[in-house]
């Protein structure tokens, strides 16, 4: 069977790589680069700007490295239109309107699963392979994600967008080891260019950025209000509502309250319209606390999964998963739990079975507590 993995110049794709090859693949590599910073005008924010070598180029150098180690052709393919238009685009859509996407999520479905894909079937190759920490089980005919392993490493909440034929058509090499046994088998095979490397951080393909600075180039500032929720006073300024994230308490710059410090305070709410960031300090709980959501965008793996249904929901990665009961109607899944803080719109919900398959996903889009909306 010919595989075409996706070999990022991480130490994840390298073991995955040869993991494949140790099975009996035809294995090929094949390098997606999907972010051009001076065409894209990435600028503000970016540490990487003045290098002499931008960080993708030398991520293939070091898939080129390993691909070479590991005696197999190395591909190397352009999405950076299509990340552009499907996901770039999006995300700052979604800040605009004060809403926090996770991009790793709408990556996985659009470019690796979806314009990977189509190149790798076109090249005329049988599967795809990718270096996530996840596994694959069939039920009945249906092939769902499943926890790996390493469940400190599982990823299949950025995987939760792929659907059933996506889900199919990859292979996951790494579901059944540990990040540890990862790096055990670079060391025996001498990756040097990937073995010690750090893990990619940041934003999916863009990497590591001063988040703030980054979205200035994409999103003009604009100084708007800090209010006080419990006395609807005015205690500061903003620098634009979208560089800020529920929840939040660092980094606000409200100071000289009473001689109090901005440590104290935190955002329990987003006004994009009217450009206001409303505050409380200390207890949190009766802004932040909600117990049921309705969940839009959806993927459910199977056309015929049976609702209501009780389920175990995580509203953000590495988060335990929490347990909720979840009915479909309307194209919208409404889910209800436990008391939980800070679900916050934009995020994805991702819903797990009693067997720990994942079943469904969707866009967090409007929050209740007790049935007040409070995302509003």
């Amino acid at each position: 069977m010919k595989v075409l993995i996706g070999l990022s110049g991480g130490v994840d794709s390298a073991v995955a790589a040869y993991l494949l090859l140790k099975e009996g693949y035809e294995v090929t590599g094949c390098f997606m680069r999907n972010w051009d910073a001076f065409a894209n005008n990435d600028f503000l924010g970016n540490p990487t700007v003045n290098d002499n070598q931008c960080p993708q180029e030398k991520d293939y150098d070091d898939a080129k490295e390993v691909a070479k180690k590991l005696g197999i052709e190395l591909l190397r393919v352009d999405f950076i239109k299509e990340y552009w238009d499907n996901v770039f685009s999006f995300f700052i859509e979604e800040y605009e309107h004060g809403r926090t996407p996770n991009p790793d999520i709408l990556c996985n479905k659009y470019i690796k699963f979806d314009a990977f894909l189509k190149f790798a079937k076109e090249k005329g190759f049988d599967k795809i392979a990718m270096g996530h920490y996840a596994k694959k089980k069939e039920v009945n005919g249906i092939e769902y994600l499943e926890k790996c392993f390493d469940a400190n490493k599982d990823q299949t909440y950025f995987l939760s967008q792929i659907n059933e034929e996506q889900i199919k058509s990859c292979l996951f090499p790494l579901g059944d080891i540990s990040k540890e046994e990862v790096r055990k088998i670079a060391h025996e095979l001498k990756l040097e260019s990937v073995m010690d490397k750090k893990d990619s951080t940041g934003v999916c393909f863009i990497g590591e950025r001063n988040f703030r600075e980054f979205l200035k180039n994409y999103i003009p500032a604009q100084k708007g209000n800090i209010i006080d929720i419990d006395t609807n006073k005015v205690i500061g300024t903003h620098k634009g509502v979208f560089y800020y994230t529920i929840g939040q308490h660092k980094g606000l710059g409200i100071g000289g309250i009473s001689g109090e410090t901005a440590t104290g305070w935190f955002i329990v709410k987003k006004d994009a319209k009217n450009n206001i960031l409303y505050v409380t300090r200390g207890d949190t709980q009766k802004y932040l606390m909600s117990n049921k959501c309705i969940v839009r965008k959806l993927n459910i793996i199977n056309p015929n999964e049976v609702f209501p249904q009780e389920v175990g929901v995580k509203f953000r990665y590495r988060q335990k998963d929490h347990p909720a009961r979840i009915e479909f109607k309307d194209d919208k899944i409404i889910c209800t739990y436990d008391y939980y803080k800070a679900v916050t719109p934009g995020q994805e919900a991702v819903f797990y079975n009693k067997d720990g398959l994942l079943i469904a996903s969707g866009t967090i889009d409007e929050v209740y507590r007790d049935e007040i909306r409070i995302d509003k």
